[in-house]
C-alpha cells in the first residue's frame, strides 16, 4: 500500500516550480495531497495506513486543522469502524463559526481527557498542528501523536517534539527525492 500511495503522490501530487506555503515560506516544489486524499484511490491508501500507526493508542477520536485533514479524519473514521474499533471525528475551524454555536471544534464533543490523535495532509514547520494542540489542550484533550501524510523537513517535527507530541508522517520530502 506505501508503495502504491508513493506512486499515486508522484504522479498525481507533485508539482515543481515556485509556490507559496501555508507557513509563509517559498518552496520551489509543491505536493498537493489533496489531489490524492479526496480520490478514492488515495483515501483508501492514506485510510488503511493512518490506522496502522493509531488502532493500538487507545484514542477516541481522530481530527485535525480543516482542510488537510477533512478527507483524512473521515477516511480514518470509516476504516475504524469497519475494523469494529470505532472513532469519533472531529475537525478544528481556523476561526469559530459567526453563527450557530460558534463552535471552533466541529464534529462529536471531546470532553477534558479523552485521547486523540491528529492528523494533516502536509507538515512544513507544523503551524496547523501546534495551533490544533493549543485548542485541545485548552480543552484539556490528552494528545497522543500528530500524523501527516508528508512532512517537509523542514522544523515540523522539532517543533512538535518541543509540546511532548511525536509527529508520524507517512512520506518525508526525501521520499520524492531518489
Amino acid at each position: 500500500m506505501r508503495d502504491e500511495l508513493l506512486f499515486l503522490l508522484k504522479k498525481d501530487a507533485w508539482y515543481k516550480g515556485e509556490v507559496k506555503l501555508s507557513s509563509g515560506k517559498t518552496s520551489n516544489f509543491y505536493i498537493d495531497v489533496r489531489r490524492v486524499s479526496l480520490s478514492s484511490q488515495g483515501i483508501y491508501l492514506i485510510s488503511h495506513l493512518m490506522w496502522e500507526l493509531i488502532k493500538d493508542d487507545g484514542i477516541s477520536a481522530i481530527g485535525g486543522p480543516t482542510l488537510g485533514a477533512d478527507p483524512i479524519v473521515a477516511g480514518v473514521c470509516m476504516v475504524s469502524h469497519v475494523q469494529k474499533k470505532p472513532l469519533n471525528a472531529f475537525l478544528i475551524r481556523k476561526t469559530p463559526k459567526a453563527h450557530g454555536r460558534q463552535q471552533l471544534i466541529e464534529g462529536k464533543e471531546l470532553k477534558a481527557g479523552d485521547r486523540v490523535a491528529i492528523v494533516d495532509d502536509v507538515a512544513t514547520s507544523g503551524s496547523s498542528l501546534i495551533k490544533s494542540i493549543e485548542v485541545l489542550s485548552k480543552e484539556r484533550i490528552q494528545i497522543i501523536k500528530a500524523l501527516t501524510v508528508i512532512d517537509r523537513e523542514e522544523g515540523a517535527e522539532e517543533n512538535l517534539a518541543k509540546l511532548n507530541c511525536p509527529l508520524i508522517s507517512l512520506f518525508k520530502k526525501s521520499d520524492f527525492f531518489d
